[in-house]
């Protein structure tokens, strides 16, 4: 395989689930990496057949909100069951879309307009509301904001589906203002809050009982209201026109351009991306009307963003889905409840983290401080060694065979570790770090290996795991 740049390889790690040698060959046919982003960024042309296929291994994620709430009811289900099979299929995909640029995406939006997928009054529409998030990932702001604001998803999180003019809640005019569109910077007031949260009222969810959603024109607020500039007279019953109307203000605001671009740079830049960029890409937001191919495009133009290269450290799932993706694993089918396709979750969970299990609507968080921990390192050391020997899970899955992995023999053992290197962290190493793999496998550097039995699977799993403990691959 040929070693890609750094460049190539930053652009590929920022902009996929994990970088493989497949994805290194699919940009280079592509005509390098800038026309592989740009190829990425209309995923509606790129064929994803096998990926999808894999959405009906689990039913749960078909059902209308109806079914699922009568399948709970008969005890066929359970809302965590719901809520992990959106969890194993999204990890899924992102181990084997072939739109990795739209899963970053996906993922990067879940988290901003973040909704617990075990959250009692909105897990039957989670699965839909993520729908939602992935066909809007890569167009506007503006109508994914909308969509987002007034999905029943949202409305039952933050409580907007029993808020009515006579008995008001807060949450979502809150939530609205401070974490989805302009911040605390945005300097709103109470006052404003409260009308924020008239604004939105009219759209209910019949939780817990027939879960049916729909807008009610006797619960919608009326009267003038005020936020942030935004001023209407709200004299009709039916308010979804002038919601909408607000949602889009807030979207254009100043103040919400520099909060996305703030939350973009960080998620792709870096932990404390300067200040240049983060105006840079908020500049682009505004002036493309909230177009978020265009934004992404200012940002890797950026200099800051070439000069970002290992700068973020991976999250849980990050680390799992990377490690899927590299290690050339085969799901099938799951029948059992140990099969890969239904404990695929499980190793993330034991970093602490899952899909969609962040308790707040801030959404998981995404610095290194949160994700360095002695215990987070361990759990992913232990997930590397069990993934590299095939040790667990067993079953529903099919491991790359050990002896694959090596170049033409005879060769150095030197030679092995570089040629495994450049497939697993697509690099040369240094020769600190090919040291440090010889002694996890117990052997010389110099060493000649004239059949693959001189190594054997157990030292081979060994120099994979010790490749994926490395910070070359913690860090994207």
């Amino acid at each position: 395989m040929k070693t890609p740049s750094t460049q190539t390889r930053h652009l590929l790690n920022r902009f996929s689930c994990g970088t493989t040698p497949g994805l290194v060959a699919e940009q280079a046919a592509a005509g390098g990496s800038a026309s592989w982003f740009e190829r990425q960024l209309r995923p509606l042309q790129i064929p994803d057949g096998a990926a999808a296929e894999m959405r009906a291994w689990y039913p749960n994620l078909s059902q209308s909100p109806q079914e699922l709430w009568a399948a709970v009811k008969s005890g066929q289900t359970t809302i965590t069951n719901v809520s992990l099979d959106l969890a194993r299929w999204t990890m899924l995909q992102r181990t084997y879309s072939k739109r990795q640029l739209l899963e970053v995406m996906t993922g990067f939006w879940s988290d901003f307009l973040h909704i617990p997928s075990t959250d009692a009054g909105s897990w039957p529409y989670r699965g839909r509301y993520d729908a939602m998030i992935r066909a809007n990932a890569l167009g506007s702001f503006e109508a994914l904001l909308v969509a987002a604001v007034t999905h029943p998803a949202m409305g039952g999180y933050l409580d907007n589906a029993r808020s009515t003019r006579v008995k008001l809640n807060e949450n979502l005019g809150r939530e609205l203002l401070e974490l989805y569109s302009v911040g605390l910077e945005g300097n709103y007031s109470e006052s404003e809050v409260v009308d924020s949260a008239r604004m939105l009222t009219g759209y209910r969810v019949d939780l817990f009982k027939t879960w049916k959603a729909s807008y009610r024109t006797e619960d919608h607020y009326t009267g003038p209201l005020r936020i942030l500039g935004f001023s209407s007279a709200n004299t009709d019953l039916d308010g979804r026109s002038e919601t909408v109307r607000y949602i889009k203000y807030l979207v254009h605001h100043q103040s919400t351009a520099a909060r996305v671009a703030q939350r973009l740079c960080a998620r792709l830049v870096s932990d404390q991306p300067s200040a240049a960029i983060v105006n840079a890409v908020a500049q682009s937001f505004r002036a493309s009307g909230t177009d978020i191919k265009a934004t992404l495009r200012t940002l890797v133009e950026h200099p800051d963003f070439a000069g970002s290269v290992a700068a973020k450290v991976r999250t849980p799932v990050e680390d799992v889905v990377a490690t899927y993706r590299v290690l050339g694993l085969q799901a099938h089918q799951p029948q059992a409840a140990s099969d890969f396709g239904n404990a695929i979750v499980f190793l993330s969970n034991c970093m602490g983290e899952r899909p969609f299990e962040w308790p707040r609507p801030d959404g998981p968080p995404d610095f290194a401080d949160a994700h360095t921990s002695a215990s987070r390192m361990l759990a992913s050391w232990t997930a590397h060694n069990s993934l590299s020997g095939g040790y667990t899970p067993k079953s529903g899955v099919t491991y790359r065979a050990a002896e694959s992995w090596m170049p033409l023999l005879p060769a150095s053992v030197e030679e092995i570790i570089d040629h495994v290197a450049r497939r697993v962290l697509a690099r040369a190493l240094t020769l600190s770090l090919r040291n440090a793999v010889a002694v996890r496998m117990q052997m010389s550097l110099g060493t000649r290996i004239n059949s693959f039995s001189a190594i054997g699977p157990i030292r081979t799993a060994a120099m994979l795991a010790a490749l994926l403990d490395s910070p070359q691959h913690m860090t994207r």
